[in-house]
């Protein structure tokens, strides 16, 4: 794992984000898994207040285009992201746990993310765009799906039948104009 990672946080930029599963193993394989995710997320959007542009959530994989937060910074989002999700899991699979069988077989995920998250500025309209193609593809790529507007867990639908899901997508009044104050 790279220790010198650079992220450059505070130009405005977007950030296109991909984060992993744990040993990307298909944690979020189910469908009620990518509905709590997206309810997370939609948490998280409203509370650091930035801007979903874009998103899609594989069964081993999320990937996110997010403006910059008006609190915080992204890796304080995808800290808060990763977290509320995680916690939500493990304790389901603490619930669900049977006492009287010997924790050596439980198959319950101890980890549920990878470590890190990639995080790639998008300043470039052409760039934004490649992005959003790239994401709503996957799952159409990946055998999943016949057609993007099939995959119920991306920005696609928001884009294609205006459709509004879990996750507000496009909401940028989200954001406050920053005003400087005038110079001395």
């Amino acid at each position: 794992m790279r220790r010198n990672l650079k992220r450059y946080y505070g130009a405005g930029d977007l950030h296109f984000i991909t984060c992993s599963c744990y040993r990307r193993q298909p944690l979020l394989g189910t469908a009620r898994r990518r509905d709590l995710l997206l309810t997370v997320l939609e948490h998280v959007r409203k509370r650091y207040e930035f801007v979903v542009v874009g998103y899609v959530v594989m069964p081993e994989h999320i990937h996110l285009l997010i403006s910059e937060p008006q609190q915080k910074n992204p890796s304080t989002v995808m800290q808060a992201l990763k977290l509320g999700f995680a916690r939500w899991v493990l304790a389901q699979a603490r619930r669900r746990r049977n006492p009287s069988q010997a924790s050596l077989f439980d198959l319950a995920p101890q980890h549920i993310w990878q470590k890190r998250f990639y995080d790639f500025n998008v300043w470039t309209e052409r760039k934004c765009i490649e992005k959003l193609r790239y994401m709503h593809r996957n799952p159409v790529k990946r055998g999943l799906v016949e057609s993007p507007e099939l995959w119920r867990w991306s920005s696609f639908r928001a884009y294609s039948l205006r459709e509004t899901g879990r996750v507000r997508v496009n909401e940028w009044e989200v954001l406050k104009m920053k005003i400087r104050p005038p110079a001395a």
